[in-house]
């Protein structure tokens, strides 16, 4: 590199400090996150709330981080206070968990809340992603009739 490239570098990184920005990325945009990643409010079809209808809403987290998180404890709720919690439960690293409305046997990639009737509204609503402790980590919300799902 030669001696301008140097001063140029140094000089821009002098200029920034002063102005208080930062060259390099914050350690939680580095690091990825656990978030909500999609909402499918408006199942296919008729609402019958047959167990298969139930099962066509759900909503996906995902993991990007470069580690396994587990989510014990971890909620996702609704504006009605619709609220699922994960027992014990680890999200792999790069990995998306599905949360179903109805009932179903769990797997690594698809949780069941076991419920008989639907959480998301077919227009309007707001998920909400909660550590353990309360922590909010997450939010995402839709307003929406024309579309039956939201990406977050």
């Amino acid at each position: 590199m030669s001696r301008t490239r140097i001063r140029l570098t140094a000089a821009a990184s002098v200029g920034a400090a002063a102005l208080g920005l930062a060259l390099l990325p914050a350690p939680a945009e580095a690091a990825g996150s656990v978030h909500l990643y999609k909402i499918y409010y408006d199942s296919p079809g008729k609402d019958t709330r047959s167990n298969g209808s139930l099962n066509g809403e759900y909503v996906q987290i995902r993991n990007t981080t470069s580690a396994s998180v587990s989510l014990k404890g971890w909620t996702v709720t609704d504006s009605s206070r619709h609220s699922y919690t994960f027992g014990s439960y680890t999200l792999g690293k790069g990995k998306t968990v599905t949360v179903r409305t109805g009932k179903g046997s769990n797997t690594s990639a698809t949780r069941y809340q076991g419920r008989a009737a639907y959480v998301w509204n077919n227009d309007k609503d707001t998920a909400t992603l909660k550590k353990s402790s309360g922590a909010k980590v997450d939010s995402c919300a839709y307003n929406s009739s024309r579309v039956d799902y939201k990406k977050c």
